[in-house]
């Protein structure tokens, strides 16, 4: 077994603790990752408040994964020593339904396993990112491409391919209009990549605050959905709208920009149910769905998409002591864009 420094949670709204934890001994298949960044996810948050179903403590959350190969395993062939590497929101599954024959391993029909807040295949409770290491079956480590730095990668691993999956589904490219809901770690993100398929951005955003940054990051358009007008002007717009937010919304009122045939998609994922009146999708034919991450195979595509595009999220670098006061500042709306921990401060 290896044993890991690591920063760990014991119930909901208690602060992290130095700790340390076990890493299994290599299988034949494993690689041993030495983690350098991990990013702080709002699912992180949500998770450690025990705010999603019943959590088995001490957790240790993050699956924006960033490091570099210590060893790997006797029948290992994707990876040696030494490469950059990353880990995303799940670790492993069944590898044998139709999902996941598919690459769409996030849809595994007996449940994939989560890089936190599972249980692997050994029956062991899987824990995450904030540690100094991590193993890992070759099958689900992605490869960081050379032109990405390891902290900004971090974030694409959950952040990017969250935001990457449904826009490529939904075919967001030239001559498409895609709203984006929230200019946070997610939705900055969709800016961007949406912005490099070539369709033509929309930020609606609470207040207009961000408002600069939304244009840098490739909008065309950034409206106050404090603002009654902004639903009035755009009535009937989008072909697409990624809602990031993980909050309760007036669903009813963002279907009224979907033109017809459009999609909302949700990709935040609020602890509360969302009222829906069917009436305002029927009219127009439109659509509402949702979308986790993607697959592995869709995740190094989206990582090799970002490298080509240049696109990196735009990060805040903190040390482990300070998880607390980032989990406050991120329920607090109070980070450009997305926290990510500095693992030798571990």
């Amino acid at each position: 077994m290896y044993t890991a420094k690591a920063r760990a949670v014991d119930g909901p709204h208690q602060p992290f603790h130095a700790t340390e934890i076990k890493r299994r001994n290599l299988d034949s298949h494993d690689v041993l990752i030495e983690i350098k960044y991990s990013g702080i996810c709002h699912s992180d948050i949500h998770t450690a408040h025990g705010e999603w179903g019943e959590v088995n403590y001490p957790l240790v959350p993050g699956h924006e994964i960033a490091g570099v190969v210590s060893d790997v395993g006797p029948e290992v062939t994707k990876y040696k020593a030494g490469d950059r590497v990353g880990v995303g929101c799940m670790v492993d599954s069944c590898g044998e339904c139709e999902n996941c024959c598919r690459g769409e391993e996030q849809y595994c029909h007996q449940g994939n396993i989560q890089t936190y807040g599972g249980v692997d295949k050994y029956g062991e409770p899987t824990q995450g990112g904030y540690s100094t290491h991590i193993v890992v079956t070759e099958d689900f480590v992605l490869r960081i491409p050379d032109n990405i730095e390891l902290d900004v990668a971090a974030p694409l691993l959950c952040a990017g391919i969250t935001t990457y999956s449904p826009l490529n589904h939904w075919n967001a490219g030239p001559g498409k209009k895609v709203a984006v809901v929230g200019m946070g770690g997610l939705g900055h993100m969709a800016v961007k990549i949406a912005h490099a398929m070539g369709a033509e951005v929309t930020v609606l955003s609470r207040t207009l605050n961000k408002k600069e940054d939304g244009l840098e990051f490739g909008a065309e358009n950034y409206y106050a959905t404090s603002e009654q007008e902004t639903f009035e002007k755009l009535a009937g717009s989008f072909d697409l709208i990624i809602n990031t937010v993980s909050a309760k919304l007036d669903m009813d009122a963002y279907f009224s920009l979907l033109n017809l045939d459009g999609a909302l998609v949700n990709v935040g994922a609020p602890a509360e149910p969302l009222s829906v009146n069917v009436f305002s999708l029927i009219g127009h034919r439109r659509s509402f769905a949702g979308s986790l991450i993607g697959g592995i195979r869709e995740t190094q595509e989206m990582l090799d998409f970002c490298a080509e595009h240049h696109i990196v999220p735009k990060i805040e670098v903190i040390s482990a002591d300070q998880i607390d006061e980032a989990y406050k500042r991120v329920l607090d709306s109070d980070v450009k864009y997305r926290f990510v921990i500095d693992v030798s401060t571990i």
